[in-house]
């Protein structure tokens, strides 16, 4: 199965870049997976912070589990709270 191609990207680039994923050790892959994943979380919190400059860090947090899990699932889990209306 092919990757999906990136249109700035070179066909040398890309093989390179291929190269250096297959010479990585799995673990090393993986945190660079959890590098990305923490940087993803973060740039998500910033912009509930944005819309949202009301609610407390617990509330940023709960509604931060609205777009991980989506809204139903997150009330099941966590249970309704009153930050359900901001959105």
């Amino acid at each position: 199965m092919q990757p999906p191609r990136v249109s700035d990207t070179s066909e040398d680039a890309r093989q390179v870049q291929y190269r250096v994923l297959r010479a990585m050790s799995p673990t090393r892959k993986l945190v660079l997976v959890e590098d990305a994943n923490r940087a993803a979380r973060r740039l998500a919190m910033a912009g509930i912070a944005m819309r949202h400059p009301e609610v407390t860090p617990a509330e940023r947090v709960r509604l931060l589990m609205d777009l991980v899990l989506g809204a139903e699932l997150a009330a099941r889990v966590y249970g309704p709270w009153k930050v359900d209306e901001a959105r």
